[in-house]
């Protein structure tokens, strides 16, 4: 019985790792139109971008759909 649980133990522990590795390769999922507009929303508050940068890229992402 002793000699089974170092084997199990790296069994388990091998699959837990490669199932972590395998998972995590899903690209992010893409900000939809209304995420992308509060974070030009949000830079635009900040200072980050000026009114007209704003309008720009506030154009550029609705004319996308």
């Amino acid at each position: 019985m002793k000699k089974l649980i170092a084997p199990i133990l790296f069994s388990l522990t091998t699959m837990t790792l490669l199932t972590g590795c395998i998972l995590t390769n899903y690209a992010p999922a893409k900000a939809t139109v209304g995420e992308r507009l509060v974070d030009l929303q949000k830079a635009k508050h900040t200072g980050a971008i000026t009114e007209a940068e704003y309008q720009t890229q506030k154009t550029k992402i609705l004319e996308e759909k």
